[in-house]
């Protein structure tokens, strides 16, 4: 037997899987596991993608500063309080790496994003998961959950993969209720679906405990890339910027990202068209007899009867040539998160969930 010693918490991981990408025997799917946009990167990104091909043998640059000033003007905030990573995911480990260890509790909730758990095991640190209040995040069970020991408090708002939502109020009491050692960390990562929506940053500059992450994986389309990025108090990102790779992003991904967020029309076309099919879905499943919450996101989670009738939908789907996204693994046995495609591919899915009901009565 080895004597290599595993650092404590690893083993406790349990692998996160991805959203599935095809169905054996059937071709033509539809992709709608992943909540990926549908339309694609912007012309603008996808050009400055080209253009870095020119020059693959030089390294990236290490201080990120053309991307951070971009996303800084885009929205309103201070560039040297940001920091770029390898999507928001590998900001929200550098968070857990700085500041959560053995003897430490990280919180998240009942239904939050996996990746919360899993960066505080790999830190050593203890998760400490906290029951939300039909499907929406429970502020006051947060701050009753929190120790001695309690070092960050993972939030997704809107949250992922129940598509709701806490309002700016209960945020604010949030943040100002935490005792002080704590750091609130507020996941945007689809904060851009919502028009006007800072996902925190007036939070994170008006307090000391308070930090934002986001990313370009979603209404920006560039999840093949993977950028994200967290804002913060300047101590925080210093120390963040203390364990990052110095050429963590590749140059093509620096490129596409400045790209991206400086493109203001094909931001607001990607998100008003998802917003209009977001609505017209899940009015379409409601009519089938497929409920679901107000969703704030690209995804509808739909809710049926039972995991027996979720799991049989799913199946169901997918000899249609429609993958989706069972969520068991986040205690949502009878639900399915639909990511919100096309035009063509939410009418698909809408009658073939009708067909699906039709045949189970």
């Amino acid at each position: 037997m080895s004597k290599i010693k595993l650092q404590p918490g690893i083993d406790q991981i349990t692998l996160y899987e991805g959203g599935a990408a095809s169905v054996t025997g059937i071709s033509n799917v539809v992709k709608l596991s992943s909540n990926e946009n549908p339309f694609g990167p912007s012309k603008d990104a996808i050009e400055a993608f080209r253009r870095v091909s020119h020059d693959l043998h030089r390294y990236p640059s290490s201080d990120q500063a053309l991307l951070r000033t971009a996303i800084a003007a885009a929205h309103d905030l201070e560039a040297d309080q940001i920091i770029c990573g390898v999507g928001s995911d590998e900001v929200l480990s550098f968070l857990c790496q700085a500041y959560a260890g053995p003897g430490d509790e990280v919180i998240h909730t009942e239904h939050g994003f996996a990746l919360y758990k899993i960066c505080a095991l790999a830190a050593g640190a203890t998760p400490v998961e906290v029951k939300e209040r039909q499907r929406v995040t429970d502020v006051e069970a947060i701050l009753k959950a929190c120790t001695s020991k309690t070092r960050l408090v993972f939030i997704a708002n809107p949250n992922n993969p129940t598509g709701t939502m806490i309002s700016e109020a209960e945020v604010n009491h949030l943040a100002d209720a935490l005792p002080e050692h704590i750091l609130l960390v507020m996941d945007g990562a689809y904060a851009e679906y919502i028009s006007g929506f800072d996902g925190g940053a007036k939070l994170v500059e008006s307090r000391e405990n308070v930090f934002m992450t986001r990313t370009f994986s979603k209404l920006y389309g560039l999840g093949g890339l993977r950028v994200g990025w967290g804002y913060g108090p300047k101590h925080i990102i210093e120390n963040l910027n203390r364990i990052r790779g110095p050429f963590n992003l590749s140059a093509a991904g620096l490129a596409a990202a400045e790209a991206a967020v400086m493109d203001k029309e094909y931001i607001e076309k990607c998100r008003l068209e998802n917003n209009r099919l977001r609505t017209w879905l899940a009015e379409a499943l409601t009519e089938h007899g497929v409920i679901s919450d107000t969703s704030m996101t690209n995804f509808i989670l739909a809710r049926f009867a039972s995991q027996e009738e979720a799991t049989a939908c799913d199946e169901y789907l997918k000899s249609q040539g429609l993958i989706v996204r069972q969520v068991a693994g986040y205690k949502l046995p009878n639900c399915l998160r639909i990511t919100i495609g096309d035009e063509s591919a939410c009418r698909r899915v809408a009658h073939a969930v009708g067909q699906f009901r039709e045949g189970a009565r």
